[in-house]
């Protein structure tokens, strides 16, 4: 028969008690030790922004803190911002050569394209971290359909003539064909609503400075020449662009030159050096625009003299 005096009881009930409390306990560890680690996994996920992307703030991906408070967080100049930068430039009816010298942003631009290394380029900003402006030819945009949308990921995109002709050659009709029939074909490609305008070869005059302004565009030029389109090799190239690597600057680059990529990675990793970023040129317009009196002294407000391409040479 069993027992069931209240001693007995009493000395059953304490050991699952026990057993109770240290559950409870054990719950409640385990319960914190997995908010820890959901806690651990949102940080994580938030320092690398959407998957497959690089953590904010550091081109190369890494994680460790950036080398200068100049490489901070970059966020995207609007569109718009860009835009308003450059009507109000447009209405001054001159070429720009380069922009202010306030702060720490250079722009790359590469003529010509697209053509068969094109993916390189969009490939090495793509890894850096950086941007800037394609001046597509319309004949070559036909010839290499689909890149125009990719360029667009990590540049601007501006007109460079359909056929890229010296536009000074040329009646009005024809330079006013050449330029609008660029920005049609890109527009229909990508989607893009084109504001800039560079000159083959650089090669301008009052007639074709007249046009684009009455098509809504900027002239833009360049306070750099790579000179890749004159023969140089890459490491020529480095140095050309090395030496005129100032904030503000406009750098000409033609992605169609195995050399210039070739020196791109050596570039990126200059500019980093150097505490600078390359932006598109609306980007570079927006966060430091050119004074009216500078664009009013051409090469001269860059500070130096810009060398312009030659016709025949592929600028």
């Amino acid at each position: 028969m069993a027992d069931h005096s209240p001693f007995i009881s009493t000395g059953r009930t304490r050991p699952r008690a026990q057993v109770r409390r240290r559950r409870r306990r054990t719950i409640i560890a385990l319960g914190a030790a997995l908010a820890l680690i959901a806690a651990a996994i949102i940080t994580a996920v938030a320092g690398f922004g959407p998957a497959g992307s690089a953590p904010i703030g550091h081109p190369s991906g890494h994680t460790q803190p950036l080398p200068s408070p100049h490489r901070a967080v970059r966020v995207p100049v609007p569109s718009r911002s860009g835009s308003a930068a450059i009507r109000r430039l447009i209405r001054l009816g001159l070429p720009i050569y380069c922009a202010g010298h306030r702060g720490n942003a250079v722009a790359f631009t590469f003529d010509d394209g697209p053509g068969p290394y094109t993916y390189r380029a969009l490939r090495k900003l793509a890894r850096a971290g950086e941007r800037a402006t394609f001046f597509v030819v319309g004949r070559s945009a036909d010839n290499f359909p689909g890149y125009l949308p990719r360029e667009l990921k990590v540049a601007a995109i501006g007109d460079h003539t359909y056929t890229h002709p010296a536009l000074t050659a040329l009646s009005p009709s024809m330079v006013t064909w050449q330029l609008k029939h660029t920005a049609q074909k890109i527009k229909a490609d990508s989607g893009e609503h084109v504001e800039l305008f560079r000159p083959p070869y650089g090669l301008h005059n009052a007639v074709v400075d007249r046009i684009a302004r009455r098509l809504g565009l900027l002239e833009v030029l360049w306070s750099v020449d790579s000179a890749d389109s004159l023969g140089a090799n890459y490491a020529q190239i480095i140095r050309n662009v090395e030496a005129g690597l100032r904030p503000g600057a406009i750098i000409l680059m033609h992605e169609n030159h195995g050399q210039t990529m070739r020196a791109l990675s050596t570039l990126l990793t200059e500019l980093h050096r150097r505490h600078l970023r390359s932006v598109s040129v609306p980007e570079l317009l927006a966060v430091d625009p050119p004074s009216a009196s500078q664009v009013r002294k051409g090469q001269a407000g860059c500070g130096g003299a810009s060398t312009v391409a030659v016709p025949g040479t592929g600028a």
